[in-house]
């Protein structure tokens, strides 16, 4: 057996009232301990001197504790620790920890305590303040070598559980090891399992620290490339059908189209075109910019499709996308006699006669995955934003044989790092291109003081005969979020605008309802609709020139981005407003970069570097398992060559079942619960 498979619960030297929050940290293993990594490491072993001016850089220092005060100000309890530098003399320095509104603190600091402290230095009035920072007190100088005089690990935590104890825990932890027979990293490397976990957690240095760091990085992304290489081998592995046709259909398609497709849809279309014709399934992935034209080189599959005789469903995440495609579809096929067809949950519609046969093209969406309606003759499933669908969703409309050709589509432009391991299961197809009479989208962040001129700007938007979106974070208020609402704002809004007719679109109105409102809106009756995200995908209507997002800071980068991609369809110049209050430096770097740049793939950089690949992983639209130690952006070079190693381990242990490839099965059959598991 594993001995680091045994459960904390099992092992005699874990204390037994640190299991329960060790637990809440999604630790359950010995091996879980292990893995749980520093989120930093801290010099110990020489302290910076008392900081004399404020900086952006936090900084670890060591004081003895002179006072600790606490009073009320403006509302808020501030508990205040004074510390001195325990140097005499007339260089030793003195600074002021602040914590607001966390009574807890007081009861745990008193003079003459030492202390480790780690934040930013803050310069008011000759005064340096440390305001909310980290902080551990030193108790047992004999336990120094674990948590002083050294390069030491500072780990993320969970209530109950506190960072001595639990620093003192993986110590011990990482010292067991010597009670288990060593293993390379990786098969065939020479690097060792336990020279390397202990490095990372108490390192000699630093350069034993990146050394280490390096080598787990590289053996975590060899994992994932495991489960995506696997998943690829599954998928090409399976009986397919060719699905290739003469292409007149494509070919008068695109002819009738009103503007003419770019290079890269043209290039696109070509290579779908011969995934298409050949006899296993196609695994193709579709990126671009907002407004690059997917939906044109997925309808042209479509109509290869359905020209060689085969049926194709496009699965979309809402029924407000779901409606879009249907509509767009309808205007851009119904005069070439394709039968098109909808199915969301409330709705089923046929947009041809029922005598003449089954729909050729199937649009809907999760309904289709629970379709009573036979499809027969499937031969392509297209699924718009497919990250908004979990891998099994996608393998359920795939689970027939022959296995029908796959294309999953999405605005949000990825970085290759991104796509080589969230998609690496998948070949990629990438539209860099946008049509060249779109106008660049200008866009400005305002502070919310500033909402009577944006309202101006939108009267004289409207007096020019335009349409507008005002969008917010939340459908009602919340005491819980200080944002403001849609259905709160509408009566405002509407007031202000008068005469100008506004309209109410979230995700709990009646599935008729929202139908109406958007017809309405489509049609022009409607002039501004207040909405929430419900329409951040799919919706396009070429007048509406004009979007104001209220508490734009809490978006997503790739969110606002999508939101924006709303507007600029037209010929019109349009114009993005960005409303805030907040005073966070990071979130409004996050909306500079839209003020600065219209550029999918440039944002998509940007935002990779402000939410981290860690936040992007690890979902159950991935399927993967988090990164604990490798970093997307830092580690960019390691991704070829994990992905090198995880074909050649596949190719010599296809089933993973050598003692060494055991922790990667493992990876495996984790990420498959429910779903594909390992190719034989």
């Amino acid at each position: 057996m594993d001995a680091l498979a045994a459960t904390i619960d099992e092992l005699d030297w874990v204390p037994s009232p640190m299991v329960r929050p060790l637990n809440r940290l999604g630790i359950k293993t010995w091996r879980d301990l292990l893995e749980h990594y520093p989120r930093r490491h801290e010099d110990r072993a020489e302290f910076s001197r008392f900081p004399t001016t404020s900086s952006d850089k936090p900084i670890c220092v060591r004081g003895i504790v002179q006072k600790v005060t606490s009073r009320y100000f403006s509302g808020r309890n501030i508990v205040e620790a004074t510390l001195d530098e325990g140097e005499s003399g007339a260089l030793s320095g003195r600074l002021a920890c602040r914590w607001f509104n966390q009574h807890y603190v007081q009861k745990m600091l008193a003079a003459g305590q030492t202390l480790v402290v780690f934040g930013r230095p803050k310069e008011s009035r000759g005064r340096i303040y440390f305001d909310h920072p980290e902080f551990e007190i030193v108790e047992d100088e004999e336990e120094n070598l674990i948590h002083l005089n050294r390069i030491t690990p500072v780990y993320p935590l969970t209530e109950g559980l506190r960072q001595r104890p639990l620093r003192t825990l993986i110590y011990l932890a990482v010292t067991r090891l010597d009670e288990i027979e060593d293993q390379p990293v990786l098969p065939g490397y020479v690097a060792s399992y336990r020279e390397a976990i202990s490095q990372i957690h108490f390192p000699d240095s630093w350069i034993k620290l990146q050394r280490s760091r390096k080598t787990l990085a590289l053996a975590e992304l060899v994992g994932i490339q495991i489960v995506v290489e696997n998943r690829r081998r599954n998928m090409v592995g399976q009986p397919g059908h060719a699905h290739s046709s003469s292409g007149s259909r494509v070919e008068q398609f695109l002819q009738q189209l009103p503007f003419k497709p770019t290079r890269a849809q043209k290039r696109t279309i070509q290579e779908i075109h011969v995934d298409l014709a050949a006899d296993r399934p196609m695994a193709r992935l579709l990126h671009g910019d907002v407004g690059a034209g997917k939906t044109v080189v997925a309808t042209a599959a479509m109509l290869e499709v359905t020209e060689a005789g085969f049926q194709s469903a496009l699965m979309a995440p809402t029924q407000v996308l779901a409606e879009q495609h249907y509509q767009t579809l309808k205007t851009w096929l119904e005069p070439m006699r394709i039968r098109i067809g909808l199915r969301t949950g409330p709705r089923k519609e046929d947009a041809f006669l029922e005598l003449e046969g089954d729909p050729e093209i199937i649009v809907g969406t999760h309904a289709l995955l629970y379709d009573s309606d036979p499809l027969p003759r499937l031969g392509l499933v297209v699924i718009d934003e497919q990250h908004k669908f979990g891998v099994l969703q996608r393998g359920r409309l795939l689970a027939r044989e022959p296995v029908p050709d796959l294309l999953v589509m999405t605005a949000t432009p990825i970085p290759r790092t991104l796509a080589m391991t969230l998609y690496g299961d998948l070949d990629v197809s990438t539209l860099d291109e946008k049509p060249i009479d779109r106008k660049p989208v200008i866009t400005g962040v305002r502070s919310s003081r500033k909402l009577p001129e944006a309202a101006n700007f939108l009267r004289e938007r409207l007096q020019a005969n335009r349409q507008a979106y005002i969008v917010y974070p939340v459908i009602e208020e919340s005491d819980s979020l200080s944002v403001k609402a849609a259905i709160t704002e509408f009566n405002r809004w509407a007031d202000l605008l008068k005469p100008a007719e506004c309209g109410l679109l979230h995700g709990r109105l009646a599935p008729e309802e929202r139908e109406s409102v958007m017809q309405r809106f489509r049609q022009g009756e409607i002039r501004v609709l207040i909405a929430t995200t419900v329409i951040e995908v799919g919706v396009d209507v070429p007048n509406a020139t004009v979007m104001l997002i209220e508490n734009a800071e809490r978006f997503g980068l790739a969110q606002l981005h999508q939101l924006r991609g709303r507007i600029g369809r037209g010929q019109h110049q349009s114009y993005c407003i960005l409303m805030t209050d907040t005073k966070d430096p990071l979130a409004l770097a996050k909306l500079s970069v839209l003020e600065k740049t219209n550029d999918g793939f440039e944002i998509a950089e940007a935002d990779l570097r402000f939410r981290g690949p860690g936040d992007l992983l690890g979902t159950a639209q991935s399927g993967l398992p988090p990164l604990r130690v490798a970093d997307l952006l830092q580690d960019a070079d390691l991704l070829d060559e994990a992905r090198g190693i995880a074909r050649s381990i596949l190719d010599r242990d296809p089933g993973l079942q050598s003692a060494g490839n055991q922790r990667f099965l493992r990876i495996v059959n984790e990420s498959t619960k429910g779903g594909t598991t390992l190719a034989s």
